[in-house]
């Protein structure tokens, strides 16, 4: 038995969306530990015998502390053997999973990474480029929240440039988001908040970015959502 963690992509939520990889991955699981974000569905490719532990962390929710998700990979591992870090999206865009394949390294345990869609890709589910020829150069991604609880100091820099804001984990931080960008003069920008993008449940909202609040609130929208800011989003009414 040679214990070893693999750090997987579940992808956006729609369970079409993994890889290959991960779906063989997944089938010869001893163990998986699954976030809030992963798609539960997927547990049902692992084998009978597989151990699955949530180990999620529910926005300004229930949280399982990383040094608890770091035990678990240590214990699992040396006692029976593949580890999979389930995690929702990429594990390497926001998720940490780096900083978990750093720590089983340490510890004698073999590490790998299998990559996943982000869930800023599925944004295109709303007829929105992330990128558009003669709209927008490139895409600038953010987290609306640092460790220290406070908004990126990137986003006045992203602003200036003619490229699409794309922010994770920034509902809490939307009104200081929008006071940013009517500060510059840019609170006409078209922006957009998506929550649960790829799966049937989703919701969505588009309009000026000093909207935003206003419009999510009508919507019911809260967490999981991503909030993107640019001319592309001005894109699919004209499609």
């Amino acid at each position: 038995m040679l214990p070893e963690l693999y750090v997987v992509g579940a992808g956006p939520g729609d369970p079409e969306l993994l890889t290959l990889k991960a779906y063989r991955i997944l089938q010869s699981a001893d163990v998986i530990l699954y976030d809030n974000l992963a798609n539960q569905e997927l547990l049902a490719l692992a084998p009978a015998a597989c151990e699955c532990l949530y180990v999620g962390k529910k926005p300004y929710g229930e949280y399982t502390p990383q040094e608890v998700i770091h035990q678990l990979i240590l214990e699992k591992a040396r006692t029976l053997g593949r580890v999979v870090r389930l995690k929702g999206g990429d594990p390497f865009i926001f998720g940490r999973g780096f900083e978990e394949m750093l720590f089983a390294r340490a510890h004698g345990i073999a590490a790998h990474y299998v990559p996943g869609i982000s869930s800023m890709q599925a944004v295109g589910f709303e007829d929105i480029p992330l990128t558009h020829r003669q709209v927008s150069e490139g895409f600038w991604v953010l987290t609306g929240t640092k460790k220290d609880g406070s908004l990126s100091a990137d986003l006045r820099l992203a602003m200036q440039s003619n490229s699409t804001v794309v922010v994770y984990m920034g509902m809490k931080a939307l009104p200081h988001i929008v006071a940013t960008y009517e500060a510059e003069g840019r609170g006409a920008t078209p922006a957009a908040v998506v929550m649960h993008a790829s799966l049937p449940q989703r919701k969505s909202v588009a309009g000026p970015v000093r909207d935003l609040p206003a419009l999510v609130a009508a919507a019911g929208i809260t967490y999981p959502a991503l909030i993107f800011i640019g001319e592309v989003v001005g894109m699919r009414e004209g499609a």
